[in-house]
């Protein structure tokens, strides 16, 4: 895998093909639903730390404005997996990587947004409760990937956060239609307003073990 690849964050231009990007845009074309957000905002009951958190997810459009569909397709996890074992490895990251959760194919129309946030903590608190799925359950985000899958429009750009002696930087990737970036769940990031155009990618999130 070539690219830029740092502490941060590994990104790959153009790696996707045409012809993959636009057969993930023509599946998803039928299945589009609004997209919702985590709704666990307040304080740490002390039940919740001994058993992680009680989320749930609900649609916010101070916080989110896009329509996603969910794809669980073997041709689809050949794709993503083929990249995440080498960046995990190239990036000094190491992380024990176990699972998938499904594909979040994303479409960000005119207006649409994602807020500053983070996949995942990699804590305890945050340890999937899926009993009835073995790939999920007990497990955390480590890695996150996201494919741009189109580059015919304008805003909606991918921004990173940080923050180093009390100034805070934005980091934005300049990311062309089949572009991969992989960075660890904890990253604060967005997705900027789309001023022009619709914005198609997908997001995938990579399991494994709490840190410990």
């Amino acid at each position: 895998m070539t690219g830029l690849t740092n502490e941060w964050f590994t990104f790959v231009a153009g790696t996707i093909d045409k012809k993959t990007c636009d057969k993930i845009k023509k599946w998803a074309s039928k299945k589009w639903e609004t997209s919702q957000v985590e709704t666990h905002q307040g304080k740490i009951t002390k039940e919740e730390r001994k058993t992680g958190l009680k989320a749930d997810y609900e649609p916010d459009s101070k916080r989110r404005v896009s329509d996603i569909a969910w794809c669980n397709e073997q041709w689809m996890y050949d794709i993503v997996w083929q990249y995440i074992h080498q960046a995990n490895y190239e990036a000094g990251w190491r992380y024990d990587i176990q699972g998938c959760q499904s594909c979040q194919i994303t479409r960000y129309k005119k207006g649409g947004f994602y807020g500053f946030h983070t996949d995942g903590r990699g804590d305890h608190l945050s340890t999937l409760d899926r009993p009835n799925n073995p790939i999920q359950h007990g497990r955390v985000r480590k890695l996150s990937m996201s494919i741009i899958l189109n580059d015919n429009f304008e805003g909606g750009e991918f921004e990173f956060v940080s923050s180093n002696k009390g100034k805070c930087t934005i980091t934005p990737i300049k990311a062309t239609a089949g572009s991969i970036i992989i960075f660890p769940s904890y990253m604060e990031h967005r997705v900027a307003p789309v001023t022009k155009g619709i914005r198609y990618s997908v997001v995938c999130w990579f399991l494994g073990p709490p840190f410990k």
